[in-house]
């Protein structure tokens, strides 16, 4: 079966600071991907209990050195802002542009919500926005993307606006918590663009901590959420974070990387009822779910490998020093997991830090 990243690999970009970035390499597409990883960002994937404005302030270092680096390597010092009003408010855009010294002409939101029932989404509607389409302009967006389908639907509106007031696009910086699904998505999307203005010049795609994949059905614990839920199977993870989990195991097994971005800073009940909902899952499927196979899913591969496999597995060829992490993560495989006392400590973390916000 084809896959996104045949032949990928990630080559370090030398940057100042904490934040570690990669440019990713795969062979068949055209436009420029990257993989950010830094303390707070890591912090934010790793544990629900990054909430309300720390969500906004984990990604700002790693997105003010990003935006650095671009500016160094040619990106234009103005920018012009698009932001989808749910997860999207996370990503702070305007205040890493300040301090890169960048100047931002314009912001431009569209308000669009999933439309959800029984965890299936059944279609989206955009509720209102603000576009003011300029000419020639560099665009900085931010979003989660799972499958891409809300962030498609809201750039085409936004691509329609543009195209009814005579404006332009001439490059995309894009920062996302996402999954692969975004490669086909940025390609197509610079394709159109494209044809549409000449002398376009292109995406700069970035991940935080990976390009990573969406559950395509409810998993090994039989309450993933298929196409919204994100896995390591198959997607790209950077060493930095692979090696953060590592060291911090429960962590491993929570329900994917990311749980609701919106609702963690806007929504924090809703969000930690989302949090309970799985664990309370695992609690009551404990004594049927495979631990080990569990563990399994969520790294990514099967059992024991070797670690010319796990470079190949892992696409991290080509990077120095990866013997230790290798180790660890088979070590890691072998350790044992009682899942009834892990949910019961996260079921009395969450319940303990929710009260603190519903009190009136």
């Amino acid at each position: 079966m084809f896959s996104t990243l045949d032949g990928a690999s990630l080559r370090p970009v030398e940057i100042p600071g904490s934040t570690s970035l990669y440019e990713l390499f795969v062979p068949h597409l055209h436009n420029r991907y990257y993989l950010v990883s830094g303390p707070g960002s890591r912090s934010l994937e790793a544990f629900p209990k990054v909430i309300g404005f720390h969500c906004y302030t984990a990604l700002l270092d790693e997105m003010v050195d990003t935006l650095s680096y671009l500016r160094s390597n040619g990106l234009s010092e103005d920018l012009d802002l698009f932001t989808i009003l749910r997860g999207g408010l996370n990503y702070p855009l305007e205040e890493a542009a300040a301090r890169c010294g960048m100047r931002v002409r314009e912001i431009n939101f569209v308000s669009c919500e999933r439309v959800i029932e029984n965890h299936v989404i059944k279609g989206l509607e955009i509720k209102y926005d603000k576009i003011r389409p300029s000419r020639n302009c560099v665009l900085a967006i931010g979003d989660i993307l799972a499958t891409g389908d809300t962030f498609r639907y809201c750039f085409d509106h936004l691509l329609k606006r543009f195209s009814e007031a005579g404006g332009s696009i001439r490059r995309i910086v894009f920062f996302t918590i996402g999954g692969t699904r975004a490669f086909r998505l940025i390609e197509s999307m610079a394709e159109q663009l494209s044809a549409l203005y000449p002398g376009f010049e292109g995406i700069d795609c970035i991940f935080f901590e990976g390009a990573f994949t969406v559950y395509e059905d409810k998993g090994v614990s039989g309450i993933n959420v298929p196409n919204i839920d994100f896995g390591w199977k198959g997607g790209v993870i950077t060493p930095e974070f692979r090696r953060f989990i590592v060291d911090h195991p429960d962590a491993l097994l929570e329900k994917c990387i990311i749980y609701d971005g919106g609702a963690r800073r806007y929504e924090i009940p809703l969000h930690f009822e989302e949090v309970l909902e799985y664990w309370e899952g695992i609690l009551a499927r404990a004594d049927i779910i495979n631990a080990r196979e569990l563990m399994e899913e969520k790294l990514g591969y099967a059992g024991q490998v070797e670690f010319e496999d796990w470079l190949d597995i892992t696409h991290l060829r080509g990077l120095d020093g990866l013997g230790p992490l290798w180790a660890d993560e088979q070590a890691l495989l072998q350790r044992e997991v009682d899942l009834r006392a892990l949910a019961e400590r996260r079921i009395t973390s969450i319940n303990k830090l929710k009260l603190e916000y519903e009190k009136e």
